[in-house]
């Protein structure tokens, strides 16, 4: 047995996680707004029907944070189902779309696959989503300044709910992509003095 393959594994259906979603080969999938929505559809889709709630999250250009739960306790079911079709979904618009990476992506994916024996043609996702669950305030308020603060790191965005794919503009009291469900934690963007 892989210690490391049991260490991140969703045990309590019902709590809350912290989850990481990672592309395989870290390659930059979530470059492109059509690609990301395919994840914001498919997580409202999963809100809606599959009863997902999500607390926080964010998509980055070759991974997802998020942390959710599920009131059905069936946690692990949705997010290998989100993965599943979101797998196929990405796959799709690859050969449908103009991208300069198409060959090179759709080869990676194919490779990946190569190597497991559950996936016949491509490997988007990495097998493991590093559920972590969420035991403390403390705990939570940490994770999800983790998961807003993301953009930021990266450069993309200067303030967290500046950033479109993330649900840090709900906890700033603005109108995001998904209907969220914000835990109680203070929240404030550190703004310059003028």
């Amino acid at each position: 047995m892989n210690p490391m393959s049991t260490g991140f594994q969703i045990k309590d259906l019902m709590a809350a996680h912290f989850l990481t979603f990672q592309v395989v080969d870290w390659i930059d999938v979530f470059t492109r707004k059509i690609y990301k929505e395919i994840i914001v559809d498919s997580f409202q889709y999963s809100m809606e029907n599959k009863s997902l709630q999500i607390f926080a999250y964010v998509i980055m250009s070759n991974h997802i944070h998020l942390i959710a739960n599920s009131t059905d306790g069936r946690l692990s079911d949705t997010i290998r189902d989100i993965k599943k079709f979101t797998s196929k979904k990405i796959i799709e618009a690859i050969d449908n779309i103009p991208d300069s990476r198409r060959e090179w992506m759709l080869n990676r994916f194919k490779f990946n696959a190569s190597h497991h024996k559950s996936n016949k043609y491509y490997q988007v996702w990495t097998h493991e989503n590093h559920a972590v669950e969420l035991i403390s305030n403390h705990f939570i308020q940490q994770k999800v300044n983790y998961i807003h603060n993301n953009p930021v790191k990266a450069g993309l965005v200067r303030n967290p709910e500046d950033y479109k794919y993330s649900s840090a503009c709900s906890y700033a009291g603005q109108e995001g992509l998904l209907k969220v469900i914000p835990v109680t934690i203070n929240w404030k963007t550190a703004r310059a003095a003028l």
